[in-house]
Order: C-alpha cells, then structure tokens, then sequence
C-alpha cells in the first residue's frame, strides 16, 4: 500500500464521526448544535463533503460570551502553577493526536502532508511555551521614585474573541488561544467556515485534558453572522484576529462601540531582496521555499522578489526551472509539494491575477494554469520583467503567485520594497555586513530575516507595520494584549501636601 493509500484510510477512520454527527460547537462545556442549523465544509481536494457544520448566529455567540464571563473569575483566580499543568496536558494530547490532526488538516485546508505533519506539533509547542510562562505572567517591576515606591502588575483583561484564518488554522489557534489562558483570560474562538475541523478537535482536546467548561468556547459560522457578533459583544474585552487587512479594518469599526482592545495580524506583499554579493544558491532555495511552500497561502510569503539587474536574468532562468518541477498534487501525498487551494472562491482570485499580470504587462515565465479538472489545483506561478505599480506587485494574491521585479542600486531597492501598503515581513540576502545593516533598518517591516527564510523563534515579536497589523505575538509581548497593568504607588514618608482652602 502507498503512503498516500495509507494516508486515506487513516482519515477516513478520522472523519466517520464528523460525517455521521457533524461538526458541533462547544459552549460552556456543552456540545451544541447551531442557532442557524448547519452549513456544510467541502474539501479542496475533489469538492466533496466533508461535514455538515453547526451554523453560529448572534443567538449562540450571546450564549458563548456569558459562559465565558462566568468562567472567568475561577479561572483568572487559578494559581499559575496549575494553569500551566492543564495547558502542559493540553499539549500532551495534541502530540498524541498530531497525525489525526494533520489529516484532517491537509483535507479540509489543502495543505500538502509534508508541511502540515509537524503543524500539529508546533501548536504543541505553542502551549508549552505559554504554560511555562503562565506562573510568572502577572508579575511586574518595583520601580523607585524619590518618597514613593511603585509596584506594576499585570492583570488578565477578561473574556477574549479569537477569530482565525483557513490556511493553517490548528498552528494559528494555538498561537492566539494558548496566551490567553495562560494569562487567565477565557475565550470565544470564531473560525474561518473554511476550515472548521481543527478548531473542534483543539476544542476537544482542551475539554479532555481538564479546562473548566466555559474557558474555551467554540462557535462556528460566518463572518457576518458569528464573527460580527463577537466583535460587537459587550462581555468580550478584547479581539484578536489573523487574516485579510479589510477584515481587520471592519472588525474594528464593529468593536467600536465597546470600545474592544484589537490585536491584527493582516495581509503581507513582503519583498525578499536578492543582491549579486549575496550566496545565490542559498537565497534560490529561500525564495521558492517562502512563496510555494503552504501553497503560498501565508502572510509572512516572500511573493515579490526584487533581485538585483546584475544577476537577474541568470537567476530567473535558474528560478523558472525549478518552479516548473514543483510537484502538484494530493495533499497527503508525501511527495505533494503544493495542493490545491483552499476554496473555489479562492481559486478564482489566484487565477484571476494571472490575467491581470498579462494585461499589467509583466511576463508569466511559469505556471498560471489550472492542474486537473478536479478540486482546486494551480501551477505555481512566476511573473518576471514586473514594475512597482503593477497590480501584481501591489496587491496580496495569497497563493503559490510569485512577481518579480529587477532593481539597479540599494537606493531603488530599499524604495521598491517600500512602495506597498503592507510591512509585514521583509528578506534580505547579502554578505555585505553593513548593507544589511542599512537595509533592514530602512525597510518598513515588523520582521526581517536577512540570509534566512522565516524561521519562528517564539521568544521574539511577531506582527506587522503599516496594513498588515496591529500588535505583536510572542514571548511576553503577547501578554501585553491579553492582560492589563496596573500601577500602585506607596508613600514612603509623609511628604509635602499641598493645602487648598485651609
């Protein structure tokens, strides 16, 4: 038997229940049926059903907030130490289940095995990060004043919204739910109608290894039913939500009102800049891996490539053959390199950037079409002889769709790369020291690798500039979101107080 034939038999034992029983909230501990009844989730792979899934209204999202403010005062009150015992068992269970999750994954998102195999443990990872972090969490700094001692805190905000994206959605809902309750805080988590089957297996996951009902709740549904009540809540204090930069803007016109505390992870167009001092092997290696790879559905992707005049049209001939032999194919394939993308909606977006760099004017050096009559596969794309004001070039196509874009001096680069509503991430390849020095100090990005592909480090910030974000992830910047600090002063003398009226 394949591995691919093992693979499909392995989730077809994983998906009975959810076939037979659909794909259910969880709310208070319960698992409960939606408000709205049901909407159903449809595999990229080959449109077929995979679940039907319980439809979140207002109704369910009122019923998910009271139950997670009235978890929160036991559960904030929790000592750290066995906050972070239960979130060290959560994560027990989530490597204990990584491959069910990964499957489940790869079917309902499209993502190839070989990447989500280790999503799983890296949600893992996540939680016991924060739960080690969980006993120190509120502890502050004593800070001396002349006469006055003052001593910081920091307290868990209250009920949260956590609103996640489709294309690595287990990975990502660690990422948001693990800090907060590490911090004490409980959550409603809304999930992208994409992708819900990994949020109910975390939401399972998190009831089993002993998290009192009502700290984690789960409401799937739509955007504009669930997710718009959640933002408009008055018991959620805070929202915090990964994906597109005009979702994020419409949440925060909805939190408004409430006056919601708003943490964004948005879109990206990142540049990776490639100069002819720079090792080219390593930085081919690079380029492709941060555009093709999680079939270019990421907002930290590397989708423009500004590569120095010098070396461009060698380094396109090298980038153009090896693009045409990236394996397409079934995503629990082990030797799938890119799926199919996430949703028919999706597709035609990707797709229909393609015409828009023809007629933009720009080359298509290397894919651009359909994969197949079935599901929805496309040829990773490459876009050569682009200019900054191109479409192609401006806008987040968020799929295996690379533009690139030659540039003469350091000058033209640096304005280039900048010349984006976005400033999520940026790459920077060059052994010129104190060009790299400049360089990533002048680029408008939150993050910056130079001579490296994304490699996450979860001690150090995580979030964007400009439209890709507000806010950052990671280490202790992420209880900087989740909870509040509270300053007191003592006198330490009886110092001079002014008399008014004596």
């Amino acid at each position: 038997m394949t591995a691919l034939a093992q693979n499909l038999e392995k989730l077809e034992s994983h998906l009975a229940r959810f076939r037979a029983g659909g794909i259910l909230n969880l709310i208070g501990g319960e698992t409960v049926a939606g408000a709205g009844g049901t909407f159903q989730t449809h595999s990229p792979v080959d449109e077929s059903l995979i679940a039907e899934v319980a439809l979140g209204t207002a109704v369910d999202i009122d019923r998910a907030a009271k139950a997670a403010k009235a978890a929160f005062p036991a559960w904030a009150a929790m000592e750290g130490e066995k906050r972070k015992a239960i979130l060290h068992r959560i994560a027990d269970l989530i490597e204990s289940r990584a491959e069910e999750i990964a499957l489940c994954e790869c079917w309902d998102t499209g993502q190839s095995w070989r990447f989500m195999s280790k999503a799983a443990l890296r949600g893992a990872e996540n939680f016991r990060f924060f739960a080690d972090r969980a006993p120190a969490a509120r502890d502050g700094q004593s800070l001396s004043a002349p006469g006055q001692l003052n001593l910081t805190s920091r307290h868990p905000i209250g009920p949260v919204g956590v609103i996640t994206p489709w294309n690595t959605p287990f990975m990502l809902s660690t990422w948001k739910i693990a800090p907060a309750l590490a911090a004490g805080c409980t959550v409603v988590h809304k999930p992208a109608e994409f992708s819900p089957l990994s949020a109910r297996l975390l939401a399972e996951i998190c009831h089993e290894a002993g998290l009192p009902p009502g700290v984690l709740n789960l409401v799937n549904g739509m955007g504009e039913g669930a997710g718009k009540a959640l933002t408009e809540h008055p018991d959620i204090k805070a929202v915090a939500f990964v994906g597109e930069s005009r979702t994020g803007s419409m949440i925060m016109k909805q939190g408004a009102d409430t006056l919601k505390r708003v943490h964004f992870e948005l879109g990206g167009k990142n540049p990776v800049m490639v100069f002819d001092d720079a090792d080219l092997d390593r930085a081919l290696d690079a380029v492709i891996f941060m555009i093709y790879s999680l079939n270019g559905e990421r907002c930290t992707s590397s989708s423009r490539l500004l590569v120095q005049d010098t070396i461009a049209e060698e380094f396109h001939a090298r980038l153009v053959e090896r693009v045409n032999r990236i394996r397409v194919g079934h995503p629990l394939d082990p030797e799938t390199e890119v799926g199919p993308l996430i949703h028919k909606t999706h597709f035609d977006k990707v797709t229909g950037y393609v015409e828009i760099g023809r007629q933009d004017g720009a080359t298509l050096a290397a894919g651009g079409s359909r994969v197949g009559d079935k599901g929805w596969f496309v040829r990773p794309t490459l876009f050569t002889g682009a200019t900054s004001d191109m479409r192609i070039a401006q806008e987040e196509v968020f799929g295996p769709f690379l533009t690139s874009i030659a540039f003469s001096t350091e000058a033209e680069a640096l304005k280039i790369a900048n010349d984006v509503a976005y400033g999520l991430t940026g790459y920077l390849w060059t052994n010129d020291l104190t060009r790299a020095l400049r360089v990533s100090d002048a680029l408008e990005a939150g993050m910056i690798w130079v001579n490296s592909e994304n490699v996450r480090h979860l001690p150090t910030p995580f979030g964007g500039v400009k439209a890709s974000g507000i806010g950052r992830d990671g280490g202790d910047w992420s209880f900087d979101f989740y909870m509040e600090t509270k300053n007191r002063a003592f006198a330490l003398g009886n110092h001079k107080i002014q008399q008014l009226g004596a």
